[in-house]
């Protein structure tokens, strides 16, 4: 390959966001709540992750799950939000927010935008719900946005990979395009089939929990269960074989 490909891994603890960075990763996007496709994190563990990484923190800034249109409050929120992950050291943020036609929301991306800088602003799979892909990449263009995440508006990035290349190319280096989704087997296949130079990746593994007493009659969540007794946690291993995989 021509040169480096820059490896994001997508983390919901601290400790996950620490494996990251055994494994090789050149940067983690810390989130809460992976489940709903990534919430913002607490200020703790933006703090925590800071205090224990040497590669770039992004920080995820979304109130909560579901679509993309937010409303007044959740903007003052998401303002507020940034402000702390600027202050407690990450290197940037990442947002996205749609209007109810399903356009970019350029005015109040601007305002996020403004708010973060210096730190970079990475425009997340919110793109993949947009109406028009190439209309939302000329918009974040000329918003000044780094790095667009997204699977080619498809569910898999396998499926979107068409879209995803047309992406790159009509970027022409104004605007990285990031592919996310990408596994030991398939990133080096992404990479080659989209010209992209960054690449989106998770690679868990299940890790069970130390609890001996366990009541099967009780459960935390809502109606989509999670184990109750076992989570993810990044795997170092899967994201070195990544690394080497794009080496």
């Amino acid at each position: 390959m021509e040169s480096k490909v820059t490896v994001e891994v997508c983390v919901d603890s601290v400790a996950s966001a620490v494996a990251a960075q055994e494994g090789g990763a050149s940067r983690v996007e810390l989130c809460d709540n992976l489940i709903e496709g990534g919430t913002t994190p607490s200020a703790g563990a933006i703090e925590v992750a800071r205090s224990r990484l040497e590669i770039d923190l992004n920080v995820i800034v979304r109130p909560r799950g579901s679509d993309f249109c937010y409303s007044d409050l959740e903007l003052e929120v998401m303002k507020r939000d940034v402000a702390v992950a600027k202050s407690l050291g990450a290197n940037g943020i990442v947002i996205g927010l749609l209007t109810e036609d399903g356009s970019i929301h350029a005015e109040r991306t601007r305002a996020l935008v403004e708010l973060a800088r210096p730190l970079s602003v990475t425009f997340h799979r919110a793109f993949d719900m947009s109406r028009d892909a190439f209309e939302a990449l000329e918009a974040l263009v000329s918003l000044g946005i780094d790095r667009v995440l997204t699977t080619g508006q498809e569910d898999v990035v396998w499926e979107g990979l068409e879209l995803i290349a047309e992406l790159v190319k009509r970027a022409d280096g104004r605007i990285a395009i990031m592919p996310g989704g990408g596994s030991e087997r398939n990133a080096r296949a992404i990479v080659e089939r989209t010209g992209a130079r960054e690449v989106h990746v998770v690679g868990t593994r299940r890790v069970e929990s130390r609890m001996r007493h366990r009541n099967p009659r009780c459960f935390m969540g809502g109606a989509l269960r999670a184990p109750e007794y076992s989570w993810a946690v990044t795997d170092p291993a899967s994201i070195r074989g990544i690394v080497d995989a794009l080496a």
